[in-house]
């Protein structure tokens, strides 16, 4: 059986294990091309630097998340009711990746740390997935603001807690849940008035 075709996701899925086995202070692109059966020469084809395949697995990871907030925002019905599911989902994803794996979260905090323009460009996308809900708030008449752009920064912002890594060792507490919740009413009632 011939082997399997040298892809940029191949790559990026064995970066991804070997990230996990090692971390990121020790992780080689040598390390990755083993793990493919490949030279190191043939992941540089791929990715040009290590720097350049940090940043595409981080970008990866990310992407993940966004994509799912993407159909959430062109799904029909209610605008305040997409906000809501938007809202919740990005705090339980986040959540959900920290608590589910640690050593591959911390990881790509690690990471994160290394990629700000990926990580700016995602802060952007999802900036840019509320104002999107947002408008069709305005447009439905459920929320009123002058500037969708702005107050979805906002909204960003406000709910920072349940979604910037820095906050990820307050969300295995108990109460969590509710803070989550009361932070996104009033968001939610802000909207409305």
């Amino acid at each position: 059986m011939p082997p399997e075709t040298l892809t940029p996701e191949r790559i990026l899925e064995a970066t991804e294990e070997v990230l996990r086995r090692y971390g990121p202070a020790k992780a080689t692109v040598v390390d990755v091309a083993r793990a493919l059966g490949v030279s190191h020469g043939s992941v540089y084809r791929h990715f040009r630097t290590k720097a350049a395949l940090r940043e595409a697995v981080t970008k990866r990871w990310l992407d993940r998340t966004s994509e799912k907030l993407s159909s959430i925002v062109t799904e029909e019905g209610p605008a305040e009711e997409r906000l809501d599911r938007w809202l919740t989902y990005l705090f339980e994803a986040k959540r959900h990746k920290a608590g589910d794996d640690p050593e591959l979260f911390a990881t790509y905090t690690t990471l994160i740390g290394e990629s700000g323009g990926v990580v700016d460009r995602h802060v952007t996308d999802l900036e840019a997935q509320l104002t999107t809900i947002i408008e069709a708030g305005v447009s439905q008449g459920a929320f009123r603001t002058p500037s969708p752009a702005t107050t979805a920064r906002a909204v960003f912002d406000a709910t920072g807690r349940f979604h910037d890594p820095c906050y990820a060792p307050e969300w295995s507490r108990p109460e969590i849940t509710a803070d989550f919740e009361a932070v996104r009413d009033l968001v939610l009632r802000g909207l409305r008035s």
